[in-house]
């Protein structure tokens, strides 16, 4: 028996002129896409569809853009959207929760917007940054991490087996570079982006994105969720809430949550966005695990 989850993709799966052939493809669609530009109050498709790469790295875009594209397709679908489950890597879990109606289309984008501008807030705070570690075992780079005290480095995204992400300050991620390397790790990449994410650092923007999440409406969602701070499945509105709250400072458990998925009978993994770099994780993390794009 078939048992479908849908997985939603986060920040980085962005790429220009996304979204443009939906608009114009799909009636739907493009009253969806002009719904989101009187929501946000500026016309977010003209940067997504138009845009440069540049344009659309800009925090403000990059997030709700993501979010758009993912949502229209999960929405035009239709009937032929029956998840058994959903999940998400990071804002993708906001997309997640959209799609399986925990959250209507206008709340979660405005979330998604403030979350957008509150991690962007705490970026010029302090600065941070991330690294992937590859090709060392989970629990050696939480040692890592642990073993420098001087400077704020935490495991952040549990990407697959052998690819974890680490997050915290440039000097703490400049020391765990170098014991990582001394320690064995096949390769730690810093990488490009402008703050550090799911770790200690992003305590400003959870206390003010707090807030707005406890004062948006949380419905029980159609299937259960996968959430990204335990891996675990809940339907509770209120349950989903507090993990949402607790979702910036806490790691991406990507990884756990794909097991736990595949544990509780999920067969097929149903990517819907733009870019493949879910199904590629999937993949890593269950051979046999099957995938196909939305």
């Amino acid at each position: 028996m078939e048992k479908k989850a849908y997985v939603f993709p986060g920040q980085g799966s962005q790429s220009e002129g996304m979204g443009k052939e939906l608009y114009e493809s799909n009636a739907f669609a493009k009253e969806l896409f002009e719904q989101a530009n009187d929501i946000l109050g500026w016309r977010i498709t003209d940067i997504m569809f138009e845009g440069t790469k540049e344009d659309l790295t800009q925090t403000k875009v990059t997030q709700p853009a993501v979010f758009l594209d993912s949502i229209v397709r999960a929405k035009i679908a239709g009937d032929a959207f029956q998840p058994d489950a959903v999940a998400g890597h990071s804002l993708g879990e906001f997309t997640a929760l959209c799609a399986a109606g925990a959250l209507s289309f206008e709340d979660a984008l405005r979330l998604v917007s403030q979350r957008a501008f509150a991690m962007q807030k705490a970026c010029e705070l302090t600065e941070g940054t991330m690294a992937a570690v590859l090709g060392m075992d989970d629990a050696v780079v939480e040692d890592v991490c642990k073993s420098i005290t001087s400077e704020v480095v935490v495991a952040a995204n549990y990407n697959s087996p052998g690819q974890l992400v680490i997050s915290g300050s440039r000097a703490g991620i400049e020391l765990a570079v170098a014991k990582l390397t001394e320690a064995g790790a096949k390769r730690v990449v810093v990488l490009p982006v402008g703050g550090a994410f799911h770790s200690p650092l992003m305590q400003p923007a959870q206390d003010e994105l707090e807030q707005a999440i406890r004062a948006t409406t949380f419905n029980t969602p159609v299937c259960p969720v996968y959430q990204n701070v335990h891996a675990r499945p809940v339907t509770s509105p209120e349950e989903i809430q507090q993990n949402l709250i607790a979702q910036l400072t806490a790691p991406v458990r990507w990884t756990q949550t794909v097991e736990n998925m595949v544990a509780d009978g999920i067969n097929l993994f149903v990517e819907v966005g733009a870019g493949a770099v879910l199904r590629g994780l999937i993949r890593k993390i269950n051979k046999d695990a099957a995938t196909e794009a939305l």
